[in-house]
């Protein structure tokens, strides 16, 4: 089950988007230097449909993305909630996954998502905001992924 701990309004982890960040408990990793340890545990409420669904009408008029942060733990649960925003919305908002995984190792999840981030965070080589990072933002066409990390360093 995917739970989730809080969310934000946020500018910057998605190019030229607003995206609605929402923070998922029980990841899987243990990154040394994490900005969120406490999403390592079990805690939250539980992130279904209605809940997201509310979450996203407070803010659609505002919004033009949500991006679950975290989900590796139950990705088969994320991409049926990104389907499900995807049919809601038409369309209208576009998904994005952080995931903190070296790869996608199901390349069926792109179907769901516009953005995926991918890499554990290794604290000596930044986020992707710093060129040095092992981490890499794609966007997804057409079943490509297209790395975009350089718009994150501007």
């Amino acid at each position: 089950m995917l739970k989730y701990v809080d969310y934000d309004i946020v500018f910057q982890e998605i190019p030229d988007e607003v995206t609605l960040a929402i923070n998922l408990s029980n990841c899987p990793y243990c990154c040394v230097g994490c900005h969120s340890p406490h999403l390592r545990e079990d805690i939250g409420e539980e992130l279904s449909e209605a809940a997201l669904s509310d979450l996203i009408s407070k803010y659609e008029n505002a919004i033009t993305c949500v991006c679950f942060m975290g989900g590796d733990a139950t990705p088969e649960g994320l991409c049926k909630l990104a389907a499900f925003v995807r049919k809601k919305w038409n369309g209208a908002i576009k998904i994005a996954w952080y995931s903190g995984n070296n790869t996608l190792y199901n390349k069926e999840f792109t179907r769901f998502f516009n953005y995926i981030k991918l890499g554990e965070f290794i604290q000596t080589l930044g986020g992707l905001n710093k060129n040095t990072t092992n981490q890499r933002l794609y966007r997804i066409n057409n079943d490509t992924m297209e790395d975009i990390t350089p718009l994150m360093q501007r």
